[in-house]
């Protein structure tokens, strides 16, 4: 990973290998244990020192991250390196506390993208998983908005098979309600005229959208009768079978 960028949870969370969210954690302090400064580092470019001891102390005493969002325009389920940094942040806070302690780290929304008024001069800070629901619940699961992405042709169904890679990342690092996964399963992959768009348009996002509602029940994010599962494999195995037959194409 070296002349990389970011904390590659993101990465990790794409490629699918990992075990336990603790890992996740692991991987963002990893990259986050070094300290920059005038005199940091050695040779020609400045790589750093790392002081994994003072991270830990950090860590360990970090009860709340807090993070902002400064534009309407993309939110917490919108960019891949909100869950891989506050998320993962969250995580790596966690993983220094005792298991027997009962403490939890818990994350905090300043929505600073609104214009404060005479009457209200405050900022609205929310709980992440609150913010995860609205999203979701505007974005995501909202016909309107699924089917303005289907419009959009390749470009959009990658755009959904990203906030799906991002659904799995947020599972990992925070809460997400049983209803998001169903829905989602309801309105990507088990509606047959949607499923055969988003297949035509883009057979690997299509793949990556059902791959990952199978990811989140085998990791325990989503608990989904036998019948949904079994539709999902099929449609797995077809889009996977698809994919082979554009590729032999070329």
């Amino acid at each position: 990973m070296i002349g990389d960028y970011g904390s590659m949870v993101n990465e990790v969370v794409g490629t699918g290998e990992w075990e336990e969210s603790k890992k996740l954690g692991e991987i963002w302090k990893g990259r986050n244990v070094f300290s920059y400064g005038r005199n940091e580092g050695t040779g020609k470019v400045k790589s750093g020192t790392a002081r994994p001891e003072v991270l830990d102390k950090l860590l360990a005493t970090t009860e709340r991250v807090l993070q902002e969002i400064d534009s309407v325009e993309y939110g917490l389920t919108d960019i891949q390196e909100y869950y891989s940094n506050t998320g993962a942040l969250k995580v790596a806070a966690q993983n220094r506390k005792p298991a027997n302690s009962g403490k939890k780290v818990v994350v905090s929304i300043v929505e600073a993208f609104g214009s404060p008024t005479e009457t209200n001069t405050t900022v609205p800070v929310r709980n992440v998983e609150d913010v995860l629901r609205l999203e979701y619940r505007s974005k995501l699961l909202n016909p309107k908005w699924r089917d303005a992405m289907i419009e959009q042709g390749s470009g959009g169904a990658y755009e959904v098979s990203q906030r799906m890679t991002a659904l799995i990342g947020w599972g990992a690092t925070s809460h997400i309600d049983q209803f998001v996964f169903d829905q989602a399963a309801e309105r990507y992959a088990l509606d047959e005229d949607v499923a055969s768009k988003l297949q035509k348009a883009n057979p690997q996002a299509f793949k990556n959208v059902v791959r990952r509602l199978l990811e989140a029940n085998g990791r325990g994010m989503w608990d989904s009768d036998s019948e949904t599962l079994h539709k999902l494999r099929e449609l797995y195995a077809d889009a996977d079978d698809l994919i082979e037959q554009v590729d032999s194409l070329y």
